[in-house]
């Protein structure tokens, strides 16, 4: 859930309300499942009499990759290899590329990783621009947790992970030249879960 205007929103559980998101709060993520309780809202009271309209956005998650289960539970360790391969098959958005920068936003508990790519292998929504004619080549930004203390790195990474509402959102990235490897290895044993173009 994200971008709630016009009114404070509680999980309610059992009759009793818990506050997940304030009128006056920034935009931010929040993520809960079913079991914690439904969704009440709340207007907020307004000075004038005029028409207000309560407005937020929220995604629905029936299925969970290995990958996006992995994230929730331990969003800060590395993949398996196994999870490295079903990542570049079954992600929201996969890429080869270069980290430019890093930002940490502390009010969002977020890191915002600037990336520049080589190769994009898939995205269901567009949050990487194409820069450039001949060389074609994708900008934009990934997200991952604050606590996982993203630096830059040297040298060029395969980015998979999940997009949501409208945000590329890490999930696993491992070294290019390593997830070469062990994709190269899964051919030959024939226990790639899909065909990736390397070249």
């Amino acid at each position: 859930m994200k971008d709630s205007r016009g009114a404070n929103i509680y999980l309610e559980k059992l009759g009793e309300l818990k506050l997940l998101v304030r009128e006056q709060e920034p935009s931010r993520v929040y993520c809960f499942g079913i079991e914690e309780g439904s969704l009440f809202i709340e207007a907020t009271p307004q000075s004038d009499i005029s028409r207000k309209i309560t407005a937020f956005q929220y995604e629905l998650l029936s299925q969970r990759s290995s990958a996006d289960l992995r994230s929730m539970a331990a969003p800060c360790q590395p993949c398996s290899d196994s999870e490295v391969l079903l990542a570049v098959c079954t992600s929201d958005f996969a890429a080869r590329g270069t980290i430019r920068g890093v930002e940490h936003e502390k009010d969002q508990d977020a890191s915002l990783i600037a990336v520049s790519l080589s190769r994009l292998y898939q995205q269901k929504s567009r949050v990487f621009a194409s820069v450039g004619g001949r060389a074609r080549r994708w900008v934009g930004h990934v997200r991952t947790l604050l606590e996982c203390g993203v630096k830059p790195g040297e040298g060029e990474f395969l980015f998979t992970g999940s997009i949501r509402f409208g945000e590329a959102w890490l999930g696993c990235a491992p070294r290019y030249k390593d997830f070469l490897r062990l994709y190269s290895e899964a051919r030959q044993l024939g226990t790639n879960p899909c065909q990736v173009d390397t070249d």
